[in-house]
This record gives C-alpha cells, structure tokens and sequence, in this order.
C-alpha cells in the first residue's frame, strides 16, 4: 500500500491548494525509510536529520503537498490574515513546530506536531512514548463532546432555591427545545442540548443563587460559541419560569463531562538505566507520583509537566490552549484540594503502569482549526477527524510527558538533559545564527 492510500479519507486539510508534493532531492537514511515503509513512528536518528529532511518525512508521512509542508516554513500566517483574526493586530509571533516520534496510541503508530519554544519538550515527550511503546503504546477513551453552560440567577422570590429549581425543571423540555433550536446543523449530528441540572447557592456574598447548567453536545467542534448562544437564549424563559434576574450566561472551561483518559503499561525492564536496575526505577516513579498526590505545590509542577506535552498539541491544532490549562488546573483541584492528574502504580508483576484523567476541549472544526492554515496542516499530519481522537492524542502526549519527567526527575534529576538542548538557546541569545549555534552549544555542554 502507497504511503498516500493510508491518510483517513475525511482527513481535514489545509485550506490551501493540493497539488501533488514537489519530488526533492532529499536522501533519508535506510532505517528512516523502512519505518515510513512500515508506518512506524519509530523513526531512529530522527533527531539528528537536518530540518529539509525532517520535513521531509512530515510530507511523507501524511502525503502532504509542497504548499501544505509549506505551510510551517513561515508560521502559516501572512501579516493580513492576522489583521483578520485579532483586534489591533500589527504582526505574526512564531513558535517552534516540532514532530514528536515513538508514539502508538490506541494502535496506531503517529507523529505527533506540538509548537512550542522551551526546549526538551518534544524530546521528553518522544522519549516517554519510547518507553510506553515497550509494552504496546497508549490506549485512550474518551466522553463525548459535552460543554458545560451556565446560568446564573439572582434575586429569587422569597430567596427560595427549591421552588426556582423545581420550576426550572418543570419547564425542562421547553428550554432544552429552545437551546436546541440555537443551532442550525448539531442536532442533526446528534449533538446539541443533551441535559439540564440545577446547583443551589444558599449562602454567598450577594445573597442565594441558583445556577442552571445546560449540557450541550458540540460534537466536533469545541464549542464555546455554540454553548453561549444557547445560555443567552434561554435565559429569558428561565428568568420567566423563575422570577428571578439572570446575570452571567456563559460555557464553563470545566469541561467535567468531556475528560480525556491515557493510559500505559511500562515494563520494569525498559525503564532500566546507566546500572539502574528497572524495578528500582518504577519504584521511583510510583513515589515520585504519590508526592504530587499529596503536596499542592509540587503537584503545581508535575501538572505543569503534563501541560508541557498537551499544551504544544492544543496550540499546533488551534485550539484554545488556555481552556485547556483552565479545565485542567480547576480538574485538579476537584476535591477540595490540589493534587496530581495521574496515577502512577505497580502491577503484579512489578511493571509500571500510569493513567491520567483530564478535561479536554479541542475541537477539528471551527475557530483557529480552520482559520489557521498551519493548524489545518497539523491536524493533517495527525490524520483526525473527530475531536474525541484529538483529545485521545493530547491526554496521550501528557502522560507521555509526564512519565519522562518522573523518570528524569527520580533518577538523574531534570538539568542534565535539559540544559544540554537549552545551550543552543543560549548560544543564540549570545547572537550565534546557523552551524555555528551546534557547535558552541556543544562546548557549552562540555
């Protein structure tokens, strides 16, 4: 089978033209070819391939036309496509894109674009997939679409919070029917208003509230417009239905009914290293783990870990990235205090084995997914077509993250491999451009 019969017949696409790739004249090294030839993301020296040949095998891997590998040679944005995206614009801030290797999830082999600036990232993220490949890669399961609306009313009848809840819900298929009638395409997609649950304030500093969630279905989408315009239009039957005064109508970032789950099985023996034996090294993990369960200000650090894999994936794909770091923090802090959005165990026979739980609101249609020609290409080379895989990939990358972090935290320390790819950025701060960048950052490294 040719590389360019596997992409996913929906794949989503740069909205760019598609003429065929122009043939270059990059050679890629033997044990590259083979793994493009058996659709392995387990690309051995990719790392060491100079930036042609790397996108090269970007292009490849996704059968890309010249004009969509192109499309990270200048940030995907002209000057006046950003003047139509945002207020006030006057210019394109760049990130890195980089590919992420090693990963199967759910048994699929992918690479994996994350944009980000911090060097290690896409390393750690690679090599913690490496590990997890050992024993079969990331399985992922993930909740349907649902956002989350609020309602906020004040001012209730008497102050009494029963009665506005039980008339909210008395009149609960008329509003769900009115918030349905909001959007002209979800519920034929199966998507749309799915639920209505009310949350009793007794007691707050401006007297009772009661707060009206509406369950929405945005299917591929993230939503957040869909969701507000839905709040907005109900709020006045609620308010009817009521007596009382609505003031916020809103999407909640805590997307609780749209969490992502990854998970792995590690064997003992892959996580051995420099005479480390591999049991000991899980051990490690598990205690590493269980210090961010128990301790907010280090679980602060260990999820900022997680979002440093998620993160990179959320913004290549033109997703809101600050929702994600919202639901997951507030995720986090879920029962009252904060803690780890992992688990990290031992199994019966001594393997490591981690899982990690987070809301997830990524969408593959609409907002900067589309808008965004680089996005576009991104989720091209991932080869999605629903934002439930999207989530599943993300909450992939955080638990590979996660799970390179710990290793590196619980045996060496972080600085060793960290500052060895962060001298080439201090190389270019001091002014170093092109091979020479390499090479004094290999002597800072000596």
């Amino acid at each position: 089978m040719s590389l360019s019969m596997i992409r996913p017949r929906n794949a989503l696409r740069p909205m760019v033209s598609h003429d065929r790739r122009e043939e270059t004249a990059v050679r890629l090294p033997e044990p590259i070819e083979d793994a493009l030839a058996a659709r392995s993301s387990r690309l051995p020296g990719f790392y060491k391939l100079p930036l042609a040949a790397r996108r090269e095998v970007a292009a490849r891997w996704a059968d890309l036309s010249s004009a969509e590998i192109g499309m990270w040679s200048h940030g995907g944005l002209r000057p006046s496509d950003a003047d139509t995206m945002v207020e006030n614009a006057i210019g394109i801030f760049a990130l890195p894109v980089g590919l992420a290797t090693n990963f199967r999830i759910d048994g699929q082999d992918r690479l994996i674009p994350m944009a980000v600036e911090e060097p290690s990232v896409i390393a750690a993220a690679s090599f913690g997939a490496r590990l997890a490949r050992a024993g079969g890669g990331f399985q992922t399961r993930c909740d349907r679409s649902v956002m989350i609306g609020q309602v906020q009313l004040l001012d209730l009848p008497g102050g009494d919070l029963a009665a506005a809840a039980a008339a909210v819900e008395a009149r609960r298929a008329e509003i769900l029917a009115l918030a349905d009638a909001q959007s002209r395409s979800l519920p034929g997609l199966g998507g749309g208003a799915k639920d209505l649950r009310t949350r009793l304030f007794p007691d707050t500093p401006v007297g009772p509230m009661l707060i009206v969630h509406l369950h929405y279905d945005t299917c591929d989408a993230m939503g957040a417009n869909a969701v507000n315009r839905a709040c907005e239009a109900i709020a006045p039957l609620i308010e009817q239905a009521t007596g009382g005064r609505v003031l916020l109508r809103i999407l909640s970032n805590l997307a609780t009914e749209r969490l992502a789950r990854a998970s792995c099985r590690v064997p003992a023996a892959a996580l051995a290293r420099d005479g480390l034996d591999g049991n000991d090294v899980a051990q490690r993990i598990v205690e590493a783990n269980a210090f961010a369960v128990v301790d907010p200000w280090r679980a602060a650090t260990h999820n900022k870990g997680i979002l440093n894999g998620i993160d990179p994936v959320v913004i290549a794909t033109g997703n809101d990235w600050r929702g994600a770091e919202a639901g997951a923090h507030a995720y986090a802090a879920r029962e009252g205090r904060y803690q780890s959005l992992t688990d990290w165990r031992l199994d019966e026979q001594g393997d490591l084995v981690g899982s990690l739980t987070v809301p997830l609101a990524l969408g593959t249609v609409g907002g900067g997914t589309r808008s965004h020609p680089a996005a576009s290409a991104s989720l091209a080379l991932l080869g999605v077509r629903d934002a439930r895989t999207l989530c599943g990939i993300a909450a992939a990358v955080g638990l590979a993250q996660n799970l390179s972090a710990l290793r590196a935290l619980a045996c060496e320390g972080i600085q060793p491999g960290h500052m060895a790819l962060h001298a080439r950025q201090v190389a270019m701060a001091a002014g170093a451009r092109g091979e020479v960048v390499a090479r004094i950052a290999q002597q800072l490294v000596a």
